[in-house]
């Protein structure tokens, strides 16, 4: 298969079909969870992190465009250690699974914190660019294919490809490709990021749940991910929390962790 600039300039047509990248890349995994087995060492710490801690509710906060408390959580993060790269890496994500317009918004209101705290004194760690060049053509295709294979847990396939085909191709070339070949932010960032968006998004229950189990694949720990679970129960709404709790149960369940 040939890949070229052409998939690209068909992304925004498969983005105004979908809810999100991460609702279609969910919903055709979950049949196979409970066979999915860890792809990378899991993390043994028992708490995360004070960083990782900020990843989630800035997520929350940018799916629902509460910039008022997006601002907060954006300069806890920062104050926290993440790097303006990182941060700025995780609203540029998202995009893929909340939208560009809630993306745009939010790497705005990250240039003004960055702005307010540099007049403050504050000089923020800028962080650093992707240490390596991203592949192009069948390349990209390998790479994103092989990276979405380990976070799902086994090759993705399914009656939605089957009948969009051009969808997963998407998915591998562009999610799993072009933006998790990017090493300037970890997966296990990624994925609190991800679950704390989709956490705050009412009607993506089954994907929050593939997410949840993708979290447990890249190493975070049931511990870790329930204390995701408390941290928006205590900063965001009830029912984020709740949604979050359910899909981490099931995912729990399902691995048989």
């Amino acid at each position: 298969m040939n890949t070229d600039a052409r998939n690209r300039t068909a992304l925004p047509a498969l983005m105004a079909l979908c809810l999100s990248v991460g609702a279609i890349f969910s919903v055709t995994t979950q049949a196979a969870e409970a066979s999915q087995t860890m792809t990378s060492t899991p993390n043994n710490t028992a708490a995360l992190s004070d960083k990782q801690q900020t990843i989630p509710l800035i997520a929350a906060f940018m799916a629902t465009s509460d910039m008022p408390n997006l601002n907060a959580a954006l300069n806890q993060g920062l104050d926290a250690g993440l790097s303006i790269s990182e941060t700025r890496e995780i609203l540029v994500q998202l995009y893929a699974y909340v939208g560009f317009p809630r993306s745009l918004n939010a790497l705005n209101e990250l240039m003004t914190v960055v702005q307010a705290r540099k007049q403050r004194g504050i000089e923020d760690a800028p962080g650093r660019e992707p240490s390596r060049a991203i592949p192009v053509g069948d390349e990209l295709l390998a790479a994103g294919t092989a990276n979405q294979t380990k976070i799902s847990g086994a090759p993705v396939k399914g009656p939605v490809f089957e009948f969009a085909p051009v969808a997963n191709q998407f998915l591998q070339t562009h999610l799993f490709g072009d933006i998790f070949e990017r090493d300037n932010l970890d997966w296990q960032s990624r994925e609190l990021a991800t679950v704390g968006a989709l956490a705050a998004t009412p009607g993506v229950e089954s994907q929050l749940r593939s997410h949840m189990a993708a979290s447990l694949r890249v190493g975070l720990s049931a511990a870790q991910l329930r204390q995701v679970t408390e941290l928006l129960k205590k900063h965001g709404d009830a029912q984020t929390a709740e949604r979050a709790n359910a899909a981490l149960t099931q995912a729990v369940a399902a691995s048989g962790k």
